[in-house]
């Protein structure tokens, strides 16, 4: 199976790393100097799961380079999605599967708006992990899954080979039931996360131990279930709490990638995070006075520096 992995940042240099450590067949697509350092010396993981140097490693800057793939694993950033969407879109065959990896809910969403006649599959990536130095992933966190499957629980004998493959690398791999439900848990936790950790600064540990910070993240939660309710996904009733749960098992030093974006004076994912609770919440006249907040605060800074 000929993996193409777009967007080799912590999401896809980690998985695409641990598949291509474990022998498989994966392209890397990168830029700048992340793509001439793996070029030169290799794609190094530093990972709690252990670490990995993948050399030689396969990368490239225009997936057409890489040929025809079985499986194109979609983990740009949302404010690139749609470019490098319409990069692959002479890259791919008509058999090629594309699982969205990215943050947010409406990954998927947008590379199907740019590539409708490709098979375009959700996925849920868990894992803390960013690119420290050009051609090195680090990953901080004892998490690291993959979560995907057809949108209506259809059999997918092409994922699950792909599924397979992820279990022979050690990468803890899902193909859940209900995927849609599977994205948006993940997105209660996230966007509050993300949205707080950027608008302060902070790391997991002062927000949890903080009561108003504490009580932010709380309200955050409670509005993307109730958009993801009148979205007509799945909510039960055990799930704020649930949220609640895996943010207070964060790793104390653990901060999100929208945070690490505003250090470095990057474009924000903001209009999918935080901004995109807002939007779908008004969408169904569903108040979210928290997250609406933090897209206003935040939006000073959502274009990121300009360049020069």
């Amino acid at each position: 199976m000929r993996i193409l992995v777009m967007g080799s940042g912590g999401v896809g240099g980690y998985f695409g790393g641990r598949l291509a450590a474990a022998g498989n067949d994966v392209t890397f697509v990168a830029r700048g100097a992340h793509l001439e350092a793996i070029q030169k010396n290799g794609l190094q993981l530093d990972s709690q799961f252990g670490n990995a140097l993948i050399k030689p490693a396969r990368a490239v800057l225009d997936p057409v380079d890489a040929g025809r793939s079985d499986i194109v694993m979609f983990a740009t950033k949302m404010v690139d999605a749609e470019s490098a969407a319409a990069q692959l879109m002479p890259a791919i065959g008509a058999d090629t599967i594309i699982i969205g990896f990215q943050n947010g809910v409406e990954g998927a969403d947008v590379v199907k708006r740019v590539l409708p006649d490709a098979c375009v599959i959700p996925g849920v990536a868990y894992i803390a992990s960013h690119i420290p130095r050009p051609g090195v992933i680090e990953h901080a966190s004892k998490i690291a899954r993959i979560e995907f499957a057809e949108p209506d629980g259809a059999k997918n004998e092409t994922l699950e080979a792909f599924q397979a493959l992820c279990k022979a690398a050690g990468i803890d791999a899902i193909m859940p039931a209900d995927i849609r439900r599977a994205l948006w848990i993940k997105f209660a936790m996230l966007a509050p996360f993300s949205g707080v950790t950027t608008l302060t600064g902070h790391t997991a540990a002062p927000l949890r131990a903080t009561p108003g910070t504490y009580a932010l993240l709380r309200s955050a939660v409670q509005e993307v279930l109730d958009v993801a309710k009148a979205e007509g996904v799945t909510i039960k009733s055990d799930d704020f709490e649930s949220v609640i749960k895996m943010i207070d098992g964060l790793p104390d030093a653990m901060t999100s990638s929208m945070a690490h974006d505003r250090r470095a004076e990057k474009p924000l994912e903001l209009e999918w995070l935080s901004g995109g609770v807002a939007r779908l919440g008004a969408r169904h006249g569903v108040p979210t006075p928290t997250h609406a907040f933090i897209a206003q605060a935040l939006s000073v800074d959502a274009g990121g520096k300009p360049r020069g």
